[in-house]
C-alpha cells in the first residue's frame, strides 16, 4: 500500500481498484458516441480522452503517495486540468467529470499542504467551467461535490499511508534495537560466565607450572580444578546460548503468521491465547513453538489452504496446540515424513505427544501436547549438564 506495484500480481490488483473510480468516464464516451460531433470534434474528443487517461493512470498507478515528486508530475497535473477545461468547453457538460479525476489526482501524488489547496483550485475550475458552457446547477452540484469530497478523501489515504509507512519504520527500528539489545546481554552474559572461569584457569595454570618441577602431587590438584573449573565454564556457557537459542511461542507466532500471508493464506486466530504462559516450562514451550514452525511450513508448501486456525489451550494437566487448515489434506497411505517423525521424537524427549488427522472433505489436523510443570521446573538433560 502507498507503493507501486513490483509484481504482475499487484498491477492487476491496483489496476481493478483504479478501474472502479473510471465510472465517470462514461459520460465523456456516451457523448462521442451519441453526440453527433462532426470529425474535427471526433478527433480532438478521442485524442483528447486518450491523453487525459494515460496521464492520469500515469500519475495515480506509479507515483501515488511517493515522498518527493519530479517536475514531470506538476506538469502532467497541469496537463489534466488544461485538458479538463478545453475538452469541457468543446464538447459540453458531459465532460466536465474529467475534473474529478484531475482533484483525485492532485489529493494521490501532492504533498497535503500543497494538494488542498490544488483541489481548491481544480472545483472552482470545474464550476467557473460550468458557468461558461451554461451547465445546469443540478450537474454542477453532482460533480462539484464528488470533486471536492473525492480529492480531500485522497489526502487523508494519503496521510493514514505515510502514518502506516512511518509506524512500518519504527517496528523494523524497533526490531533492530531489539537485536542489537540483545547482542549486548549475550555479550555481559558471556563476560559475566567466562571472566571469572578463565581467570582462575589461568592463575591455576600458572600456579601448577611453578609446582611442576618439586611438588608434582599439588601441581595435579590444581590441574584438576582446571579442569572442573574448565567444565562448569562449558556447562554455563552451553546453557546461556541454549537460552538464546531456544524459540517461544510468541515469536514463532509472529514468523508463522507472516509466512501464512505471504503464502496467500488466512491465519485465524485468538492474540489472548498466546499471551505468556507461566505454567509452561521453557523446554516444553520450546517443543510447541518447533512444532507450529513445523506445522505451518507445511501449511505453506503442501496444503493449498486458504485458510489456517492456530489455537492454543490447556487440557487438565497438559497443555496443546493444534493446527488445522481447510487443504486438500493427506492422500491415502501416505507416510508422515522426516519433519514430522523429528517433531514427534522431539516431544517424546519433552514428554509430550503428536497427533495428526485429515478429513474426508479436505484438510489437516496437527495436535501436540506437552505436560504442565511448575515455572521452576528444570528439564532433565540440563539437570544432567548441571552434574
Amino acid at each position: 500500500m502507498g507503493h507501486a506495484p513490483e509484481t504482475r500480481r499487484q498491477a492487476w490488483v491496483k489496476l481493478l481498484w483504479i478501474a472502479m473510480w473510471m465510472v465517470y468516464l462514461a459520460y465523456p464516451l456516451d457523448n462521442l458516441v451519441h453526440g453527433h460531433h462532426g470529425l474535427p470534434a471526433l478527433v480532438l474528443g478521442w485524442t483528447g480522452l486518450t491523453g487525459f487517461v494515460l496521464a492520469y493512470l500515469a500519475l495515480v498507478f506509479f507515483r501515488t503517495n511517493q515522498p518527493d515528486q519530479p517536475r514531470w508530475v506538476h506538469v502532467t497535473l497541469v496537463l489534466l486540468g488544461v485538458l479538463a477545461v478545453a475538452l469541457s468547453l468543446t464538447l459540453g457538460d458531459s465532460w466536465l467529470g474529467l475534473f474529478v479525476y484531475a482533484a483525485v489526482a492532485c489529493g494521490s501524488v501532492l504533498r497535503p499542504d500543497r494538494s488542498r489547496w490544488a483541489i481548491a483550485v481544480v472545483t472552482g475550475l470545474l464550476f467557473a467551467t460550468g458557468v461558461l458552457i451554461h451547465a445546469g446547477s443540478d450537474t454542477l452540484l453532482s460533480l462539484g461535490i464528488p470533486c471536492f469530497l473525492s480529492g480531500f478523501a485522497m489526502v487523508g489515504i494519503r496521510q493514514l499511508v505515510s502514518a502506516m509507512r512511518a509506524l512500518r519504520e519504527a517496528r523494523e527500528t524497533i526490531a533492530h534495537l531489539a537485536a542489537n539489545e540483545e547482542r549486548l546481554r549475550l555479550a555481559r552474559d558471556l563476560h559475566d560466565l567466562l571472566g571469572h572461569s578463565l581467570s582462575l584457569i589461568t592463575l591455576k595454570s600458572e600456579l601448577a607450572g611453578r609446582m611442576l618441577p618439586d611438588r608434582p602431587d599439588d601441581a595435579a590438584v590444581q590441574v584438576a580444578d582446571i579442569e572442573r573449573v574448565s567444565r562448569q565454564a562449558l556447562v554455563d556457557v552451553r546453557e546461556a546460548v541454549g537460552g538464546y537459542r531456544r524459540p517461544t511461542l510468541a515469536v514463532e507466532l509472529a514468523g508463522t503468521s507472516a509466512a501464512l500471508r505471504a503464502a496467500g493464506i488466512e491465519a485465524d486466530f485468538d492474540p489472548v491465547q498466546w499471551m505468556g504462559h507461566d505454567r509452561l516450562a521453557p523446554d516444553d514451550e520450546a517443543a510447541l513453538a518447533w512444532a507450529l514452525r513445523e506445522a505451518v511450513t507445511n501449511v505453506v508448501r503442501h496444503s493449498g489452504a486458504a485458510r489456517c486456525r492456530l489455537a492454543l489451550g490447556e487440557d487438565g494437566d497438559e497443555f496443546s496446540l493444534t493446527v488445522s487448515d481447510d487443504g486438500r489434506g493427506l492422500d491415502p497411505g501416505h507416510r508422515p515424513g522426516h519433519g514430522l517423525t523429528g517433531l514427534d521424537e522431539r516431544l517424546l524427549l519433552a514428554g509430550g505427544r503428536l497427533s495428526t488427522s485429515s478429513r474426508a472433505g479436505g484438510g489437516f489436523t496437527l495436535c501436540a501436547w506437552v505436560p504442565l510443570r511448575l515455572s521452576g521446573y528444570a528439564a532433565p538433560h540440563d539437570q544432567g549438564a548441571a552434574r
